[in-house]
């Protein structure tokens, strides 16, 4: 990219896992940071068996990962951020954007920005509980673009590491625009460093949103890495790309998960992938309906090696 600027993986539960976030970090090289899908304290134990396998340090070796906790009980944050600081970590993450029902409707994730008064009770005594830097990624309200102005001025309260905006709100889901202008609000106004996340899928959208800010430094992108893993590397080809399924492929292999849990996990990342080849749909459907690993290989062959024309 012609911008020198600071690009971070989001999160994206069961898709980003710790097999992903090597496999991209080897083949487009590392990012600035790498968000581990989120965690959410249990009663009996700091983390579920695969969870623990998403944080352990030998599984992101050579990056800098960041754990993303869900929860709207202090306690239980501080009581993950404790176990994590163990592990070596020096940053962990607050999701205040998840947008799923769900999860909204425990009071969690973006559902936690409707009670801004207990939301800021429990930053203050998450940042009294911790010496941790904690950064947070936000959505801008659950039902009102207004709603942002009070949640920024709660954050301004505290010394975050860095405050994350996908500016939609929770009832947006992933529908509509993101709402820029509540983004250039918060840049008029935070307190903290911001970083922006939110519909950047390909080069152009990146360029033309430096151009809209050009004084931005930071951006976040899931969808857009998941749809196209070389998006922000120089060498971008048809033959790194073949590198890097082949890598991740053959960690997941290596994992002896079984044909069929493989298959899952590689037709999930097809779902995004085949944006980069346009035309392809026959192949996508192809690609759905494979039960054995050696006619995935033949189909992803096929289309690996097609000049990108139906």
């Amino acid at each position: 990219m012609e911008h020198k600027k600071t690009y971070y993986f989001a999160p994206m539960e069961g898709i980003t896992t710790w097999n992903y976030r090597l496999a991209h970090a080897k083949v487009y090289g590392p990012l600035s940071k790498y968000f581990i899908p989120f965690l959410e304290p249990h009663e009996k134990r700091d983390f579920k068996t695969r969870e623990l396998k998403e944080i352990l340090p030998e599984h992101n070796e050579g990056i800098y990962a960041v754990p993303q906790i869900l929860t709207n009980r202090a306690d239980g944050f501080l009581r993950l951020a404790r176990a994590l600081k163990s592990f070596g970590y020096e940053e962990i993450n607050l999701n205040l954007g998840c947008p799923s029902r769900t999860v909204a409707a425990k009071g969690k994730g973006s559902g936690f920005l409707e009670k801004p008064g207990e939301l800021d009770h429990f930053l203050e005594e998450i940042f009294a509980g911790t010496d941790l830097k904690i950064s947070i990624k936000t959505r801008i309200g659950k039902d009102r673009p207004e709603e942002f102005e009070r949640l920024l001025e709660i954050y301004n309260k505290y010394p975050l590491e860095e405050l994350i905006v996908h500016p939609r709100l929770q009832t947006d889901h992933y529908k509509g625009e993101p709402r820029r202008q509540v983004y250039q609000e918060a840049r008029a106004k935070s307190q903290n460093p911001l970083c922006y996340n939110g519909d950047l899928f390909t080069r152009q959208h990146i360029k033309a949103f430096f151009e809209q800010f050009p004084k931005e430094d930071c951006l976040m992108i899931g969808r857009g890495l998941l749809m196209d893993p070389g998006l922000l590397c120089e060498d971008n080809s048809r033959e790194k790309f073949r590198e890097f399924h082949e890598c991740l492929l053959a960690a997941y292999v290596e994992q002896d998960l079984g044909d069929t849990n493989v298959l899952f996990k590689m037709k999930e990342l097809w779902a995004y992938q085949i944006h980069q080849f346009p035309g392809r749909e026959k192949d996508a459907k192809k690609l759905r309906k494979v039960q054995r690993l050696s006619e995935y290989m033949q189909v992803v062959e096929e289309l690996l090696s097609s000049d990108g024309s139906a």
